[in-house]
């Protein structure tokens, strides 16, 4: 079996160690849970990610993921011969810090980067109690190179063009230097073309305030840019031909306007042009055209009235053709590309036509385009991988391969008239039972971004329990066009009003469609979804039994002090204005008129847990029913969520909902 050796302390450093294949997460909870139960036994649904980020070598002759062979455990990278993936792999683990990423650098190199809890408490808002490292691993002499928290690059271009050679820029750790979020956002950095197997650096280009966020083509060539002018307030945007040393300014836009303009990439096909996303005077955003000399938006490539178009699709042969761009996203019912590339959508089809239960499918290949890597995920599949090679495909793994497809629910896109007249989309996941259902409706948090519901974890585990999820996209979620998303800052703040009734007018149209008992329903949210139940928890009339709220803001100034400062322009004000005239969860605490169950991280650096403290003892003063569950060493996001927060996170929510959600439960 092989190892790689990484020499350092142990209580900082990463010290790789032999792992057993034979201790599977599968093989482990066949043998003590029995298979097919149902509903499934929430162990299944806690378990962290059996297998993930699995990854493609850039000749097709190697395949690299991340595995947790065991409920505890942390994730170990592992090499594998794509010409037979039965050999033993290669493997390696960062212990006592944890994998979370890597990348393939070369045919040789992967990078990855690791973490590791270093305090118990958080040092405040946005500062957490990880600290990172970055690595690089040869899998051919099996050496390992790390780098420190502060001197740690980040790889901006993995240069296919140039064999073990990539492009870093360094991150600015100093917590004293620029505090906005535009400073943030454009802090100078210094680019370097890096020698992966020596270490050997050659400074590029150091960027600045006004010129920043450079990218580079895969020959290493600086071509576009983005800054921002403190003087004017505008955002500018810069382009540079090959060899030249100037920039030269292709667009600006000032901070107050509200349309969004950004570029995607050069049109390889179409020489001194861009593909730019922008309103353009327009409710959604669409792709356009870009005329790098007449600085202006020339004509529509594709767009959609119903909402915005979501990304670009780079070439899945990355390494031979690192800088084509074949098509662009949308996303309404599911994810859909628009391709205009035949080759890549014959591909897509032909394997949407072969891989079961097709949903959200993306794949990847080596160089010379003969060695395919597929994804797929949705409803009924949690994420499996699959390996097409030598004309024989053959399944890689699943990210929790204790879930059949036929146990999991189908997701289904619907929308719905709130009361001032406003359709709503949103997607409900159906219990594989007759209805009517008991009903958890589930808000997003964020509050202003996107949700696209292809495989939802919890709103799976909900439904294998015998409840109908509703994940409403109230005003503010963005994807449906401007007026949707500033439809939440009109007439001074929506957050607990007219936001708080989408929510509401969703769970009463899924009554009056015989989807939903009227009598027994919840809300559940994590977040923004965790204060919008807690606002759930206090209105009159109420048509809830119960709520659950995670990771809950609860005092609205509170939250909204420690970023106040980060919001910029008119957009970062109508925020701000939105969440000065909301509802203030723990200033209602008095009209609470239905049980709470409130979980929450005990290390939170986004909603720090005096939030939870404070409401707390708030519930406590006034005598209502509550049950409080702190996740002890959990952070905000869903990626420090371990086995055990996961198993007691769903225990109390599911025995909440069960015995304590009103009079009999739900």
């Amino acid at each position: 079996m092989n190892t790689a050796k990484l020499a350092g302390s142990r209580p900082r450093g990463m010290c790789p160690s032999i792992v057993s294949k034979s201790a599977s997460v599968l093989m482990l909870l066949l043998a003590t849970s029995g298979f097919a139960a149902d509903p499934y036994p929430l162990e299944y649904w806690a378990l962290r990610e059996y297998m993930s980020g699995v990854e493609l070598s850039p000749e097709g002759d190697r395949l690299a993921l991340l595995k947790i062979p065991t409920k505890e455990a942390d994730p170990v990278l592992e090499v594998y011969d794509t010409s037979d993936l039965s050999n033993e792999p290669f493997r390696v683990n960062a212990d006592p810090m944890e994998i979370i990423g890597f990348n393939w650098l070369s045919n040789s190199v992967i990078g990855f980067t690791a973490r590791q809890k270093v305090r118990d408490q958080i040092e405040g808002f946005n500062e957490g109690v990880y600290e990172f490292k970055y690595a690089l691993l040869d899998i051919e002499t099996e050496e390992l190179e790390s780098y420190d928290q502060d001197s740690q690059p980040t790889v901006v271009n993995r240069l296919p063009s140039k064999p073990d050679h990539v492009i870093v820029s360094y991150e600015n750790y100093d917590r004293d230097g620029p505090a906005g979020r535009i400073q943030q956002a454009f802090r100078p950095q210094a680019y370097w073309e890096m020698n992966i197997k020596t270490g050997a650096k050659k400074l590029l280009i150091r960027g600045k305030l006004r010129v920043g966020a450079i990218r580079f083509t895969a020959d290493g060539e600086p071509r576009l840019a983005q800054g921002f002018d403190e003087r004017s307030g505008y955002y500018t945007w810069y382009h540079r031909e090959p060899g030249d040393s100037d920039w030269q300014e292709i667009y600006r836009q000032h901070i107050n306007d509200f349309e969004y303009f950004g570029v995607g990439a050069m049109q390889e096909d179409n020489p001194g042009h861009l593909y730019v996303y922008a309103n353009h005077g327009e409710n959604t955003e669409g792709l356009w055209s870009f005329n790098i000399e007449s600085k202006s938006i020339v004509e529509p490539i594709y767009k959609r009235s119903d909402v915005d178009i979501g990304s670009l699709v780079a070439s899945s042969n990355y390494w031979a053709n690192p800088d084509v761009i074949v098509g662009v996203t949308w996303s309404k019912d599911k994810r859909h590309i628009e391709y205009w590339d035949a080759e890549e959508d014959a591909i897509q089809r032909q394997l949407e036509r072969v891989i079961p239960n097709a949903h959200r499918l993306d794949f990847s290949r080596s160089r010379d385009g003969q060695t395919i890597l597929i994804r797929n995920w949705g409803p009924r599949d949690p994420g499996t991988y699959y390996l097409l090679k030598d004309g024989k495909l053959e399944i890689v793994g699943s990210q929790n391969p204790l879930l059949e497809a036929g146990q999991l629910a189908d997701v289904r896109y619907i929308t719905y008239e709130g009361r001032d007249g406003r359709r709503i989309p949103a997607y409900i996941t159906v219990p594989n039972a007759e209805p009517p259902y008991p009903l958890v409706v589930m808000p997003h948090g964020g509050p202003f971004v996107g949700e696209v519901v292809d495989y939802d974890e919890w709103g799976q585990m909900l439904a294998n329990n015998g409840y109908l999820v509703l994940q409403p996209q109230y005003r503010g979620s963005r994807n449906y066009g401007m007026e949707h998303y500033r439809s939440a800052f009109i007439k001074g703040g929506q957050g607990g009003y007219k936001m708080q009734d989408d929510k509401d007018d969703g769970a009463l149209h899924l009554v009056e469609e015989g989807l939903a008992d009227p009598n027994r329903m919840a809300m559940y949210g994590w977040s923004y979804g965790g204060y919008a139940a807690l606002v759930a928890a206090a209105r009159d009339p109420q048509i809830y039994q119960c709520v659950v709220a995670g990771a809950a803001v609860t005092d609205r100034n509170q939250q909204l002090n420690y970023y106040r400062f980060l919001l910029d322009g008119a957009p970062g004000i109508e925020q701000i204005r939105m969440w000065d005239d909301s509802i203030s969860p723990i200033k209602e605490v008095e009209k609470v008129n239905v049980p709470i169950l409130l979980v929450h991280g005990d290390v939170d650096q986004r909603v720090p847990p005096l939030h939870a403290e404070k409401y707390v003892r708030e519930l406590e003063r006034h005598g209502k029913d509550y049950q409080y569950v702190p996740l002890e060493g959990a952070d905000h996001f869903y990626n420090t969520l371990f086995y055990h927060h996961q198993l007691l996170l769903y225990e109390s929510m599911i025995g909440f909902l069960q015995k304590d959600c009103g009079p009999d439960g739900l």
